[in-house]
């Protein structure tokens, strides 16, 4: 029996919408290290609070009146929205001094107004859901494509020292994975703006899978080295390319 392609796009999307959540918990053993030690230690909120905006930007682009029929887009990212505000909530908690809560609290302000003035714009000055889809779509790209620092200073690392122990398998195949579903959701019914950071999503993932098998067996995995930590955490936090 054929599957009409509104019903694969939906089975996709849900299947999508899955393995999302599971990246966006994959953060959660370090914020239990945070919370039994009381202590943020080494570890920076900076991931987990450009977080929020990606997926407060995801969000508003499935709104209907930006993008008709992404629903299950805006499904996955306020999951997002509010589990990564948990992040956040437990790293300002958690921050032992004051100048490291501002910094958290005049931050999250920034991305606040800067939602406020897309929202504005888009619903006031643009009309039509092609033009709102282009403008918070382009924006949603640019910063997914800045999310892809993290990864990428995890990846030189592995490189430089031929070790792959700071690079989890299971995450970066679970990366890989969630771009190739949701490219595939966005080729379905053709959505450039979902495609773009989730090819590239996709295009990262393998990268990362061919380094672990590249350097896999020069690894020495009794090595200690705590500086590799915080790349660690950034590759974790960053989470799926929220489609």
């Amino acid at each position: 029996m054929a599957v009409d392609p509104e019903t694969a796009r939906t089975i996709v999307g849900i299947i999508g919408n899955v393995i999302s959540f599971f990246l966006f918990l994959s953060p959660v053993p370090t914020f239990y290290k945070i919370w039994t030690e009381k202590s943020v230690q080494h570890f920076k909120p900076d991931p987990y609070i450009v977080t929020v905006l990606n997926c407060l930007m995801w969000v508003f682009y499935g709104m209907p009146f930006v993008h008709p029929d992404s629903l299950l887009v805006v499904t996955i990212n306020g999951i997002g929205v509010f589990i990564e505000i948990a992040y956040v909530t437990i790293f300002f908690l958690y921050s032992n001094d004051w100048p490291k809560r501002r910094k958290i609290l005049v931050t999250l302000l920034v991305e606040a107004v800067f939602m406020v003035v897309i929202i504005l714009i888009t619903t006031l000055c643009l009309h039509g859901t092609k033009d709102r889809s282009m403008l918070v779509g382009l924006l949603c790209i640019v910063l997914n494509i800045l999310m892809y620092g993290s990864p990428l200073t995890v990846m030189k690392r592995v490189i430089k020292t031929k070790s792959v122990k700071y690079m989890p398998f299971y995450l970066s195949l679970a990366n890989f994975a969630n771009g190739i579903v949701w490219s595939i959701y966005a080729l379905i019914k053709f959505d450039a703006y979902v495609l773009i950071p989730n090819g590239l999503g996709s295009i990262s993932g393998l990268v990362q899978l061919a380094l672990y098998a590249s350097y896999y067996k020069t690894t020495n995995w009794d090595e200690e080295d705590t500086s590799n930590q915080s790349e660690m955490e950034l590759q974790d936090s960053k989470g799926p390319n929220r489609a």
